[in-house]
């Protein structure tokens, strides 16, 4: 038709009967109306083509603010290369993924072909947003409205496939009283390469303590579960904030054999904040320390059976506190021993952590060695611990209840120190007054033994044989594994400890060299040697090993290296722990 119009001439003008000149006017007003109807619409029909070279599409409108959503960019124009500035994009949404596909196909005989881009956006801030208007070769896409809701408000939020949910134990809690979060990731499909934010909050202590998989049904849907739990200590009063957290992963199934999975989609999910109200100290609370916990206990134990306890003879004592929502570094010392004959010889405390699905349940375990210096009965007292029960909202206490026992033997004199000689023996000279050259003397005489000693493992092993060394030389050697047996008591290594008596007892008792720990013990008739045993052995091979008290085990080791005669055997009595008793 508007070929026709085009190519339209008019007749040579002739002279018109005069009916005629009104038929030629409305001939020429015709092809005018034509004209001016086709123009607009040929111009339409050009400005439609080509608006539609570049278009954008989303694959909803609305989602919360822990969802995501698909925008698909078309180009289908002439021109060929480049792509669109998703810079744009940046201000209020953030990228996950980006994919690009170039298609050509034929539908109902009619060819096409086309570049495409697949983003997945999640939204930074909540409230009515647009995807921006891309550009492309002159090409201009439209704006689309997003409407972001909060998390869990979108109508499609029974439909979602992958979700975050943070629970709380409790909506109140006082200071420094453990509060569980709980932050639960759901999902229907296949998630892999997950990437989480670490929980943070200023001003509480934060550890994670458990990690669990599960599967939950929701409204008949089977969803896989990856939970964290987290325990929170606020150290001050006031409201604590849960923030929100942010996970990030990938969907589909991960193809080991293939460098690019174009079925995978990277998601992000974003967690609701949470808002807790932190309580102070209640006012009514009279315990010396400020102590919430769920529970809390304490419990004692002997190294040995203390009806059988003996003047100078060491007995450990060891005392666990334990609380369940505390952590240990928040337990209190125990009270310390100031008894009338007792000499008590605290070890460092031990500390411990415990974290489970309930938490944190952290453990002080202090050990005392005790020795009697005199016989008679002695109490020791109570012990009593204040706390506040966060199951109850009250104050509880406690107690270890006193315990008696009592101690037989004869009294020994105080003052002296255990392992140290009897106070009246003559004075020995002290160290402040030898003369300037003894040093260099003693470093001589102890190398020369050592390398008879080495001699005499040398000669040894070369011919079993031959006869032993000299009295004077196994006594200069047993001096020298003397020292290093009491230095290895010092640093409490139990293996370390139990090499260096095999040692010890090698040198000082040469026939008991093919014999164990325990039957030289026994054939030697030494019980401070039997405990020594006992407790090397409780710590290297009980499980759980027990805890070595130094204290304890020098004082056994100082009665047992301290004889006389260390190459007769048993043929004299080893000393008491305290030397003061007159014979």
């Amino acid at each position: 038709m508007v070929s026709q119009v085009e190519n339209y001439s008019f007749p040579p003008r002739r002279s018109l009967p005069a009916g005629e000149p009104r038929a030629r006017v409305n001939t020429t007003r015709s092809i005018r109306l034509a004209h001016l109807i086709l123009l607009p619409l040929l111009l339409l029909v050009s400005l439609s083509t080509s608006a539609q070279d570049l278009t954008a599409s989303v694959d909803r409108n609305e989602l919360a603010i822990n969802e995501t959503f698909t925008l698909t960019l078309r180009y289908s124009g002439s021109q060929s290369g480049g792509q669109p500035d998703f810079n744009l994009l940046e201000q209020d949404f953030e990228v996950l993924s980006r994919q690009q596909s170039n298609q050509y196909r034929v539908i109902n005989g009619r060819a096409e072909s086309f570049v495409e881009w697949t983003l997945i956006l999640a939204p930074l801030k909540e409230g009515k947003l647009f995807v921006p208007s891309l550009h492309l070769h002159g090409q201009i896409s439209d704006a689309i409205p997003i409407t972001v809701n909060k998390a869990g408000q979108t109508p499609s939020g029974d439909n979602r496939k992958a979700f975050l949910e943070v629970e709380l134990d409790k909506d109140k809690l006082y200071v420094q009283e453990q509060l569980l979060v709980k932050v639960r990731l759901y999902t229907t499909v296949g998630l892999h390469d997950i990437a989480t934010d670490p929980l943070q909050i200023p001003g509480a202590h934060i550890e994670k303590v458990d990690e669990q998989r599960f599967e939950r049904r929701i409204k008949g849907v089977g969803h896989a579960v990856y939970e964290l739990t987290y325990a929170v200590f606020p150290e001050s009063s006031g409201e604590l904030q849960i923030p929100a957290l942010n996970y990030v992963a990938v969907t589909g199934r991960r193809d080991p054999f293939s460098l690019f999975n174009r079925n995978a989609q990277r998601i992000r999910l974003r967690s609701e904040a949470k808002t807790v109200q932190v309580e102070p100290k209640p006012d009514s609370y009279s315990g010396s320390h400020w102590l919430p916990a769920a529970s809390l206990g304490l419990v004692q134990s002997w190294s040995k059976d203390p009806e059988e306890f003996k003047v100078g003879e060491p007995i450990t004592r060891i005392i666990t506190l334990r609380a369940e929502g505390l952590r240990a570094a928040q337990l209190p010392p125990l009270p310390k021993l100031n008894i009338d004959g007792l000499k008590t010889y605290p070890d460092q405390p031990q500390q411990e952590d415990q974290p489970g699905s309930n938490g944190i349940t952290g453990s002080r375990i202090e050990t005392t060695a005790i020795v009697a210096t005199k016989p008679g009965s002695y109490q020791l007292p109570a012990v009593t611990i204040t706390w506040w029960d966060t199951k109850t909202g009250r104050q509880r206490a406690t107690q270890l209840p006193a315990f008696r026992f009592n101690v037989s033997g004869i009294p020994i004199s105080e003052s002296a120190p255990p392992g140290k000689e009897n106070p009246s023996s003559p004075p020995q000279p002290s160290a402040a007054k030898v003369e300037p050259g003894f040093w260099q003397k003693l470093a001589i005489v102890a190398i020369a033994s050592h390398i008879l000693w080495i001699l005499y493992f040398f000669r040894v092993g070369k011919n079993r044989s031959a006869p032993r060394l000299s009295k004077n030389t196994r006594v200069a050697a047993n001096h020298l594994v003397s020292k290093d047996l009491r230095n290895l008591v010092k640093d409490a290594n139990p293996r370390e400890i139990q090499a260096g008596l095999v040692e010890w007892l090698n040198i000082r008792w040469p026939t008991l060299r093919t014999i164990s720990l325990e039957a030289a013990a026994q054939r030697l008739e030494i019980s401070e040697l039997s405990q020594i045993v006992g407790i090397l052995n409780d710590a290297i091979y009980k499980a759980p090993s027990k805890p070595i008290n130094r204290k304890q085990l020098q004082i056994l080791v100082e009665r047992v290296v301290k004889n006389e005669d260390p190459v007769e055997g048993r043929s004299n009595e080893l000393p008491d722990l305290f030397s003061g008793r007159t014979t």
